[in-house]
């Protein structure tokens, strides 16, 4: 077939609408910058606590310049991000936006997924030359945006289902941490999690371990801050170097499909685990086939596995890329060639899969 002929055989108005579709991708590309910059300056926060306010009452309010104002406005006007009244030239942010976008003790809190999607675009250049050579890009390597936005965006899912949702879900896990149970958190980044669980059951005693030195280093600040009678440590160690044990029970949030060598981590946590304790594996809603996960959650976990988690895989020994969209027969492949004898799946919202593992 000649390109002449391939190219008559072309729907001009298929192919006009995904121009523009087009168009509103590139947009939403530059959004995620924009939303990040409504943060950052407080433009959100600010619409939210005065309500419909012009360019210039917004640009006084929080100090910054009238002309990025206007156009930050505009920009969010034509996305539906804020409202605009052209009758009164002013913006304002309706309450459902105002939740997502100011809210994080929300579940529906968005600013963190923006944030750590900015850093991952960010770095771009770095995985399209790792992607050349097949190396990998350490989790580590990448700025603080994506470390911030991590926590934030997981944050509000785990204060708003980990204690009264997924730990409850577990067989006899709840009563065990009442009355006094040793808890190791691997992978716990900047410690969300495991002060979250040592608040709620001061009886227990919890380990936070991640391999990230600086996430380590800002676990045990916080946990100074918001539980210092709390039972709680953190060490800077990877998932296979763990130390300690038996634990009742073992926590992973949203992190083993970033692991250069899951099975050899799986491995370590049935040398240190009970053997009548619970694994509980949290990870990013999938289904096994990818035709399962073509949807906008898989969409943006399929993004964040090709710029983000794969590199951070590969970066390791072993490097097996599970990637973000494993899906459950995968992740009980992963347990099972470890040695655990049972698995399931005890819990889940949109995003997020919550696994029990047990020898």
């Amino acid at each position: 077939m000649t390109v002449k002929e391939d190219t008559a055989q072309v729907d001009p108005d298929k192919l006009m609408a995904f121009v523009f579709r087009a168009v509103e991708e590139a947009g939403a590309a530059l959004n995620c910058a924009l939303v990040v910059m409504g943060d950052r300056l407080g433009y959100y926060r600010c619409l939210a606590e005065h309500g419909a306010s012009t360019a210039a009452e917004l640009a006084q309010r929080t100090d910054t310049e009238e002309h990025y104002a206007r156009e930050w406005l505009n920009a969010q006007a034509a996305g539906s991000f804020v409202a605009y009244d052209p009758e009164t030239g002013r913006y304002h942010l309706p309450p459902e936006q105002a939740v997502a976008l100011t809210d994080e003790t929300s579940p529906a809190f968005v600013g963190g997924l923006f944030q750590i999607a900015h850093g991952t675009v960010n770095d771009a250049d770095r995985i399209i030359d790792a992607a050349r050579t097949g190396a990998g890009f350490a989790w580590g390597d990448h700025g603080p945006d994506v470390h911030v936005g991590c926590e934030r965006f997981f944050r509000p899912t785990y204060n708003a289902h980990l204690i009264g949702d997924w730990l409850p879900a577990l067989t006899g896990v709840v009563s065990r941490l009442e009355s006094g149970a040793a808890v190791a958190d691997i992978g716990c980044g900047h410690g969300s999690s495991t002060i979250l669980m040592a608040q709620a059951f001061p009886r227990s005693t919890f380990v936070g371990v991640d391999y990230h030195r600086a996430s380590i280093d800002t676990a045990r600040r916080r946990a100074a801050e918001a539980a210092p009678a709390a039972r709680i440590s953190f060490e800077a160690t990877d998932g296979g170097a763990v130390a300690g044990g038996p634990f009742d029970l073992v926590t992973m949030f949203d992190c083993l499909h970033d692991m250069g060598d899951p099975v050899g981590a799986a491995r370590r946590v049935r040398e240190i685990i009970a053997d009548d304790g619970t694994w509980m594996i949290v990870e990013p809603a999938a289904g096994d086939r990818v035709e399962d996960n073509l949807h906008q959650i898989g969409r943006a976990y399929y993004g964040f596995s090709t710029l983000l988690c794969t590199p951070s895989s590969l970066a390791q020994p072993v490097g097996l890329a599970l990637g973000t969209q494993a899906g459950p027969a995968r992740i009980e492949d992963v347990v099972t060639q470890a040695g655990f004898t049972r698995f399931r799946l005890a819990a889940n919202t949109p995003f997020n899969n919550v696994f029990e593992v047990r020898p």
